[in-house]
């Protein structure tokens, strides 16, 4: 009995010392995920004329990625995998292969019943970067939490790629990464569900999925369950 204890505490000296479950595989930093050649496999599908293909690179992802540690590193290695592929999903359909910067059909997207995040009547607040961030209570929120005049100043998403990003992992650890657990048809709820969800925009949850698989296929991971929304 006393050499089972002792033996138990020296396995809980090795786990607590840094070593895993044997169940759990240590995350890879980011920047070993998002190479190079995943992020050109993205943006070269992009027309040629595309402004974001000017604009979107893979160092001011990785740049932004330096204020959310997070982001990338969630559950197992696997884990950590699908939400950078839910991540570029997202990403690749909102901006059409990081071709648009900003929204093609702009309005103003104010909503005043937001009164701690009043619109300044000479901006608008349609979608911007990664993303497209929308609508006043976003911009003023992410600007406070990143510290940029998001409400009188929303047009510095579209003109400073690393900003971009910023709001995009911003909006992602503050309303996606909540329910990410739950399968990759949860962010699509999260990020578009009012628009697409419960049978009102079939194929476009399905493009969203067919990104993911890709993607979750080119870094060699399985996509998981629950899939659709």
């Amino acid at each position: 009995m006393a050499i089972y204890r002792l033996l138990s505490l020296i396995a809980l000296v090795f786990v607590a010392g840094g070593a895993l479950p044997r169940n759990v595989r240590a995350q890879a930093p980011v920047a070993d995920v998002v190479t190079q050649a995943f992020f050109d496999g993205i943006i070269n599908q992009a027309a040629a004329d595309c402004a974001g293909k000017n604009f979107y690179t893979r160092q001011a992802f990785l740049d932004a990625v330096s204020s959310y540690s997070d982001f990338g590193q969630f559950g197992t290695a696997d884990d950590s995998k699908r939400e950078i592929a839910a991540f570029f999903a997202h990403v690749t359909h909102e901006t059409g292969h990081f071709c648009y910067i900003e929204e093609i059909n702009k309005a103003t997207y104010c909503d005043a019943s937001f009164t701690n995040y009043p619109c300044n009547p000479s901006k608008q607040y349609y979608g911007r970067g990664p993303l497209q961030l929308t609508w006043n209570y976003n911009y003023g929120a992410a600007g406070n939490s990143i510290g940029f005049d998001g409400l009188n100043s929303p047009e510095s998403v579209a003109s400073d790629p690393v900003l971009a990003f910023k709001t995009a992992l911003w909006f992602w650890i503050t309303n996606v990464r909540p329910v990410i657990s739950q399968g990759f048809g949860a962010t699509i709820r999260a990020i578009n569900g009012a628009v697409e969800c419960d049978g009102k925009q079939p194929a476009l949850v399905q493009a969203r999925i067919n990104y993911y698989t890709d993607y979750c296929t080119q870094l060699g991971v399985d996509p998981g369950t629950n899939l659709s929304c």
